[in-house]
């Protein structure tokens, strides 16, 4: 498969990631229906879910350090709007949606970087 190909697949599979985070942790976020600190307590409230808990935190702080140095190396304007979306909706969502345009932005650079193919050409 073409690297253009490859780029494509996966465009599709964050994109479906996205949605499938945005579904999943919505619905039961609005099922739970208690108050943010009820949330935080009943997602610790036994050794399992602490286990959860911490391991999400970590990845949560991997992920806050990925959206920023990409960004910056990359040219993605406002990534700040990732790391609220994280917040407001969801991290399953809203880090799969910056993998997504972290994709578009390398393979317009790799496109830029091929003689003959316009930036912008598909």
């Amino acid at each position: 498969m073409s690297p253009t190909a490859w780029s494509v697949v996966r465009q599709t599979t964050y994109g479906v990631l996205a949605a499938v985070g945005a579904v999943g942790t919505v619905t039961n976020n609005l099922a739970h229906r208690g108050s943010a600190l009820g949330f935080l307590t009943d997602a610790t409230a036994t050794p399992a879910a602490r286990s959860v808990a911490i391991d999400l935190a970590v990845l949560a702080t991997a992920c806050v350090v990925l959206v920023l140095v990409e960004s910056r190396r990359l040219g993605i304007r406002r990534p700040w709007v990732y790391l609220v979306l994280c917040g407001v909706v969801a991290a399953a969502f809203a880090i799969p949606l910056f993998l997504l345009v972290r994709e578009r932005a390398l393979e317009r650079r790799r496109r830029s970087a091929v003689p003959g193919v316009p930036a912008g050409a598909p």
